[in-house]
């Protein structure tokens, strides 16, 4: 039984629905089909491993599988245990890895085996680290650490009977017991431990059911990785609702990827902003059936407002909420009714149930509506700070309040409207300059597909805006070109100095653009310009 007050876990979800509804749909993939009673029997099969194995509550469990049934599996595994998952992206290399072992400290790790050469060194230096290998029995089995095994397939079914006693019932949890730690890259690229707890994800998950009006019959198309604080609220929030989730891996076909949507007959799905612009670029809609569709999500960064008409009109009646949100606080803080889209268009909308947001000035006095500011957010769902990172977290927690380094403003109907990163804000010869204004110039010209601004030093005006563009297949649009078309809609001294076609903007394996690969090349481009070259 849960405590009065206190939140119930996702594993706890997943049993429940287990009991009353054991034959509805829960977690599928291609290949794979899982019931409520299906994926209630690997998870608390798997939870019988690990707690043989010696894990219990407050315990941390390294997940890093590849996108898929297992990774899920692991996930409420170690929560139904009442322990903590850390769950991170396979492709941050051996050098990420020592660094999430170093501040983790866990107790056990469920990998890849695929990952061997990245895991086994980091993890055996790490002293009282056990390490499970999981993989999908595709190929050779690796070398396995003498310490012992737990060997998952991709289903999240365990390959073989160990003799464990599965466990049924999910621990009880208390709601500043932690229940994640999702490691982020933040600006500086240095991995980043964003502590989440059981609280935390109870509270944010039921808020997101409540504005999306999420339900049993509801099913979504996952097609962001569980690592990612969006892509895994829509599995803890189909959980809850007694939904169904399908795991679609195959985006890079998104063609395959919206087939799936058609006939699997999902109610919704969940997208960054690149996942629009490539469904927009490569995918003719009109063949697919969408009749079940309900609603579609974006967030993870500012889509251009463009796209966000054309998602509109070629979803439709699907309703698109825009939201906004942050790993610190659990995956949303915002989300833009649909019905008011259109005239609240360039808006993160309003405070998701249970949050209140404020734009605030550097003394955290609340500011005018329209005046700009720091958006600061307080909710059951803000994070209680960074894993072993006291000084990072007492920079965005102040008197209960998440500092979101965002600069915002809000409007007399209590909308909000992002301005731009408080770090990433350029100061260009004393003038503030948002990259943000800069990227949409830069993408309104017609050969322009996407667009990101980044800040380099300069000697004369202390920094200047280096733009870099990509262009759409076939198109071509000189420097010149692309220049003029900023001096078209911004101040002069807001034009970047310099734009650089690229082949692809650098983006994390959530489609997010990594500006801190960027920034080293806009470093080098204006060292060119200043010596008289060319980049």
């Amino acid at each position: 039984m849960t405590r009065p007050g206190e939140p119930t876990s996702p594993a706890a979800w997943l049993l429940g629905h287990a009991e009353r509804t054991p034959d509805a749909p829960a977690l599928d993939a291609p290949g794979v089909r899982l019931t409520y009673a299906a994926l209630a029997e690997r998870v608390a099969a798997l939870a019988g491993s690990l707690s043989g194995r010696g894990v219990g509550p407050a315990d941390r469990v390294i997940v890093a599988l590849p996108f898929g049934p297992a990774a899920a599996v692991a996930t409420l595994a170690v929560q139904t245990l009442g322990a903590c998952a850390v769950e991170i992206d396979r492709g941050m290399g051996a050098a990420g890895a020592e660094a999430v072992i170093a501040q983790a400290a866990p107790r056990f790790a469920i990998v890849h085996a695929a990952d061997a050469a990245t895991w086994a060194g980091a993890i055996a230096s790490a002293a009282g680290t056990d390490l499970s290998w999981a993989w999908t029995l595709q190929g050779p089995a690796p070398a396995l650490p003498a310490r012992g095994r737990t060997v998952l397939k991709a289903d999240g079914a365990l390959a073989q009977d160990e003799g464990a006693t599965p466990v049924a019932r999910a621990a009880t949890v208390a709601s500043d017991q932690p229940a994640l730690v999702v490691f982020t890259s933040g600006s500086t690229g240095k991995p980043r431990g964003v502590i989440q707890t059981y609280g935390n994800v109870d509270a944010n998950s039921r808020s997101i059911v409540e504005y999306l009006r999420l339900g049993p019959h509801d099913r979504a198309l996952a097609l962001l990785p569980l690592h990612y604080c969006y892509g895994k609220s829509v599995l803890q929030t189909h959980l809850l609702a007694g939904g169904s989730v399908f795991i679609e891996p195959r985006f890079m076909y998104p063609r395959v990827a919206m087939a799936s949507l058609a006939a699997e007959r999902c109610t919704g799905f969940a997208g960054v902003p690149a996942t629009f612009e490539i469904l927009r670029r490569e995918v003719d809609l009109s063949g697919i059936d969408r009749s079940w569709l309900r609603y579609l999500t974006q967030a993870g960064g500012r889509m251009r407002p463009e796209t966000i008409r054309w998602a509109r009109q070629a979803f439709a009646p699907a309703e698109l909420f825009v939201m906004y949100g942050q790993t610190e606080a659990t995956a949303r803080l915002s989300y833009l009714p649909p019905a008011r889209a259109a005239e609240k268009e360039g808006s993160i909308g309003i405070a998701i149930p249970g949050v209140v947001l404020a734009v605030v000035d550097e003394q955290a006095r609340p500011v005018p509506e329209g005046e700009v500011g720091h958006l600061v957010a307080r909710g059951r769902n803000v994070t209680p700070g960074y894993l072993g990172a006291p000084e990072d977290t007492a920079a965005i927690l102040h008197d209960g309040w998440l500092w979101t380094g965002d600069l915002a403003f809000r409007d007399a109907e209590g909308f909000f409207f992002l301005v731009g990163r408080a770090k990433e804000i350029l100061k260009v010869g004393g003038y503030r300059v948002s990259p943000l204004e800069l990227e949409e110039a830069l993408c309104a010209h017609p050969a322009v597909a996407e667009a990101a601004v980044v800040g380099a030093p300069d000697p004369l005006q202390g920094e200047i805006a280096i733009g870099f563009v990509v262009l759409r297949p076939g198109a071509e649009a000189s420097e010149d070109s692309l220049r003029r078309a900023c001096r078209e809609r911004l101040a002069s001294y807001k034009v970047p100095s310099r734009v650089v076609a690229i082949a692809a903007i650098p983006k994390s394996s959530a489609g997010k653009p990594l500006k801190a690969q960027l920034r080293d090349h806009a470093c080098e481009v204006a060292a060119s310009q200043l010596s008289g070259g060319t980049s």
